[in-house]
């Protein structure tokens, strides 16, 4: 990434096009301030902006990779303004609003949607417990790899609040319904066998090995692939999966397959019949405004 920001409460590096993007508090198990959600949002617009950025993996600093909202910090901890009530017209009607963005929406929303809308493939590396915000963030990633050490928990209820994040839109769509409302009722901590059972890890692995597989598994996702394609194909199974009609999927897919087989395709397919390496030369930032679909 062009001139790597310093945060205040990240590290950031990247190497052979894969940004790791690491929660630094580790005094503090990486708990969560609204400063961490600002500086998450923000490296994840640019990730989506930088074509050297071909995939990122998050992971956490230390013994933790977090320990969910810093319930120590002064104020309302959550970043809510409590004279503000508002309805769901209002705060549709306001959504970008510089007053209510800061005092009524939810910064691990406001992360999530950062998280969703990435072109670049987006993998958790769990290297330690994952609680409370540390856990409705993974569930917008598109894959995630978890420790020996690593658990997760919906604590929601055990501190008198609802889960955030968008987790009540995302969570459901991993694990299914009922074990959603499960997790989220009893509040349990999850360990990797019950994770992996639920289809909500895809691999658990020795901490020392941890790391290094997401690497492995982000350069498999994008070493010679056109990058126009995997952005697209990332967009179109996140977008198609909810919608309501096959024939919204179907005008999604033909507008990405005229777009990509008039391009880096035409690439693809010639270095198959010369059987060598493609080498395509698509730009996410390239991408016309038509995408993603409405």
């Amino acid at each position: 990434m062009r001139g790597v920001p310093d945060y205040e409460t990240l590290s950031l590096t990247l190497e052979d096009g894969v940004l790791t993007v690491t929660l630094d508090r580790p005094d503090r198990l990486n708990a969560f301030t609204l400063t961490m959600g600002r500086e998450l949002t923000e490296a994840f617009r640019a990730a989506d902006a930088d074509d050297d950025v071909a995939a990122v993996v998050v992971t956490g600093r230390g013994r933790a990779f977090c320990a969910g909202m810093d319930l120590s910090t002064s104020g309302n901890p959550f970043g809510v303004d409590p004279t503000r009530h508002l309805t769901m017209h209002e705060l549709r009607t306001h959504l970008h609003t510089d007053e209510l963005v800061a005092g009524v929406r939810d910064e691990g929303g406001k992360l999530t949607l950062a998280i969703d809308e990435c072109r670049k493939p987006v993998l958790a590396a769990v290297n330690g417990p994952a609680v409370g915000v540390g856990a409705t963030m993974l569930c917008a990633m598109d894959v995630r790899l978890i420790s020996q050490d690593a658990s997760v928990a919906f604590v929601f209820g055990k501190i008198g609040i609802v889960p955030e994040a968008i987790s009540s839109y995302f969570l459901p769509r991993i694990v299914g319904l009922p074990r959603a409302l499960e997790w989220m009722y009893t509040a349990q901590t999850l360990e990797p066998e019950e994770l992996m059972q639920a289809g909500f890890a895809r691999s658990v692995h020795p901490a020392e090995d941890l790391l290094g597989a997401a690497h492995s598994l982000a350069r498999r996702f994008t070493e010679h692939r056109s990058p126009a394609a995997t952005a697209l194909t990332r967009r179109l199974l996140r977008r198609n999966a909810t919608v309501a009609d096959p024939v919204e999927a179907h005008l999604a897919d033909s507008l990405a397959m005229a777009y990509t087989s008039t391009r880096d395709g035409l690439e693809g397919v010639s270095a198959f019949l010369e059987k060598r390496t493609p080498r395509f030369t698509s730009k996410v930032s390239e991408l016309p405004p038509a995408f993603p679909w409405g």
